[in-house]
């Protein structure tokens, strides 16, 4: 489990998520050319701005678009991925084409691409490369076995059962300490395996059903499949009870335990935890983190009490499960009918070649990176984008300066740690090497385990060294964007740099209200819920006055509550806790943005373009960007795992709050957005 931080769009793949726009839409029977920096025809002008501005916005285009079979949704993020992606191919094909020189990225790339489009040789090896392992699993005796298997493991150490990241230790930033997470689950979250809803009842059914197809393509009877998934199910069942929910693993102090391995071994006996680092290879640690003790102390208990026959099925499906994607037609069909269709609503796979150039830019992204950027993002774009960075971040500096809620002592620590935050932007100063990855034309399995296992090595070579401020946790091609308060930084990829983000050619309007509100979403994940408890070195300490932290909460309670009251899909409502930070950088976002957008010329005058005035331009560019339509499917596993709000609320939401929104779209009492001034949340 890899360590994820504060994300503009949690998850994002065009080939497994969502969001929308782009002047290409799957319904392109109006389609505005790329000049347009905004599509007048996707909006809808039968809906008053005061009561849906995301619908005013882009009704017309939610209405028009289709979401293509292969997708669970479209919209802004997705179709800027797809066109990435085809950049990617371009790089791939030629990559593969050249003959390059052993060793080099242009050989690692290429070959890797050549290895996963090599579907004669895949679908003629069927699940024969799992069978050493599969082999391995069946001699196992009891679940200490198991637990050894799981740690010997070069390529997935842990498995399942056990979850883990290495990253920054929270309380000590400057070092990097291996971090237990609770682990164990196939399906979304807790609730999947507990709900009663008829939704819910289905996915589990089908649940049993794919792990029952898996265990027939391997040569069990059906009978003894269904057995062996329905006791699947109720071991994850059991696992399911002792996770803590979505909402509550966003407290970082609730979930920071540091624990000596010798009391570990002691309060854990069955889990043995000194022999189990030893053997994964981390027989210098004396310590470790835990994010939720609970689910170990469950393990622990369970383990012993499982029969070794059910821990070793679930060892089967879970490497089978894990490596469907590699293996021939059967198995990746088995997998998506649950994963893409019952799950996500997908209506088919992603062609072959994306799916494979998504695979490389999972495991090999920084050479790929290395290829990307230097075809793809000139330098020019990196100055610009910082300059955007650096105009906001000093409108930041002068709101802060401003608050009338925040004492000067706390709000001198919050300005030394807005002024030392980090801006990585486009690219890593630094590229990794795979060295010892040797990818081999015709071994697409070996090679990704081969790069699993690089991973594995390059993250246990990191535990209780010093952090590297100048790793990244994002591919340059990628279309998204984080903050990670713990190295008090924010970073923007090469990959969203672009139209319909930013744009050098378009005007102020368009690129503050998109990649400006961008920019201050992440620098605002900095000083949210979450990463206002992080100093300016991103320690974890509370550097707040007890009023001052009052102040947020009771300020951050009115964003809660708001975000509470909507709903989707027959009153599912959004989660205000679970999408308070999201809501938070939405919200400080737009508002930073704005006013770094007044300072510019545009944003000074009163000159229409396309009829629309400066402001209301930025805040229909604003909207433009969060154009977004899901399936149904996706909706349900996203309204209860992902911090985001649906695209709806991310517009509609932080502008119920934002007095310029109401002067540009003259918002009137009566209408469903507005709130007395008195009444709207402010926070930063």
């Amino acid at each position: 489990m890899r360590h994820t931080s504060r994300l503009l769009v949690a998850g994002l793949s065009a080939l497994a998520l969502t969001a929308c726009h782009k002047n290409t839409d799957a319904d392109t029977s109006s389609a505005p050319e790329r000049t347009v920096f905004f599509d007048k025809s996707g909006m809808d002008t039968t809906v008053r701005p005061g009561n849906d501005f995301f619908t005013y916005a882009n009704g017309t285009w939610v209405k028009n678009t289709k979401i293509p079979d292969d997708q669970t949704g479209w919209g802004s993020f997705n179709t800027l991925y797809d066109e990435n992606l085809k950049k990617t191919k371009v790089i791939l094909e030629k990559a593969a084409a050249a003959d390059a020189k052993a060793g080099s990225v242009e050989q690692k790339v290429g070959d890797f691409y050549a290895s996963g489009m090599d579907t004669a040789r895949i679908e003629s090896l069927g699940y024969e490369p799992l069978k050493p392992e599969l082999a391995k699993i069946k001699a196992l005796t009891d679940y200490k076995g198991v637990l050894n298997y799981l740690a010997t493991s070069k390529s997935d150490p842990g498995g399942r059962l056990i979850g883990f990241y290495v990253g920054a230790d929270d309380r000590q930033s400057s070092t990097n300490r291996i971090n237990f997470v609770q682990a164990g689950l196939s399906l979304p979250e807790k609730e999947y395996y507990t709900k009663t809803d008829s939704a819910t009842v289905a996915v589990r059914k089908a649940f049993v059903t794919y792990i029952a197809k898996l265990f027939t393509l391997t040569g069990i009877d059906p009978t003894s499949a269904k057995t062996k998934a329905d006791g699947i199910l109720a071991f994850e069942t059991m696992l399911a009870r002792s996770h803590k929910a979505p909402a509550d693993l966003r407290d970082p102090v609730a979930n920071y335990h540091k624990l000596a391995v010798a009391d570990l071994t002691r309060q854990q006996p069955n889990l043995d935890w000194r022999t189990l680092l030893n053997t994964m290879g981390l027989s210098k640690i004396d310590s470790v983190l835990m994010g939720q003790p609970e689910y170990y102390l469950a393990l622990n208990k369970s383990l012993p009490t499982a029969s070794v026959d059910e821990l070793k099925d679930y060892l089967t499906f879970t490497l089978i499960d894990g490596n469907a994607g590699l293996l021939s037609k059967p198995f990746r069909e088995a997998s998506f009918a649950f994963k893409g269709k019952t799950l996500n609503g997908q209506l088919k796979e992603p062609e072959r070649w994306k799916r494979v150039a998504d695979a490389v830019d999972g495991y090999l992204g920084d050479a790929l990176g290395q290829l990307w950027v230097k075809q793809y993002f000139p330098p020019e774009a990196k100055e610009r984008m910082l300059t955007l960075v650096d105009n906001l971040q000093k409108v930041y500096r002068e709101r802060i300066d401003k608050l009338d809620w925040m004492a000067p002592e706390t709000k001198k620590v919050a300005l030394v740690k807005l002024d030392k935050f980090l801006k990585k932007i486009g690219y890593p100063d630094k590229w990794k090497e795979y060295t010892d990855v040797n990818v081999k034309r015709d071994d697409y399995f070996g090679n990704v385990q081969q790069a699993r296992a690089h991973h594995v090595k390059e993250d246990f070579d990191k535990v209780n060294q010093p952090v590297d401020r100048a790793d990244w946790m994002m591919t340059a091609p990628t279309v998204n964007a984080y903050a990670n308060p713990s190295n008090n930084e924010v970073v923007f990829p090469a990959g969203i740099l672009q139209f319909p983000f930013f744009d050098k050619d378009a005007d102020d309007a368009i690129n503050y209200g998109a990649i400006g509100m961008v920019i201050g979403h992440e620098m605002t994940h900095l000083f949210d819920d979450q990463g206002r408890q992080y100093d300016q070195n991103g320690n974890l300490r509370d550097w707040w006055t007890k009023q001052d932290g009052e102040r947020f909460s009771t300020k951050t309670q009115a964003v809660v509550k708001q975000y509470d009251g909507y709903s989707i899909l027959n009153n599912m409502h959004v989660n205000g806790r679970l999408t308070l930070g999201e809501n938070l950088a939405d919200l400080g976002g737009i508002t930073l943005a704005y006013q770094a957008f007044k300072l510019t010329k545009e944003g000074q005058s009163n000159q229409k373009i396309d009829g629309f005035t400066p402001d209301q331009r930025f805040f229909l560019g604003f909207a433009q960007v969060w154009r977004i339509k899901v399936r149904d499917e996706a909706e349900r596993v996203r309204i209860t795992t992902d911090p985001h709000s649906p695209a709806k609320f991310r517009v509609n939401g932080p502008l119920a709050n934002f007095e310029p929104f109401y002067k540009a779209f003259n918002v009137q009492p009566g209408d469903k957005l507005y709130k007395p001034e008195v009444d709207q949340a402010k926070v930063w």
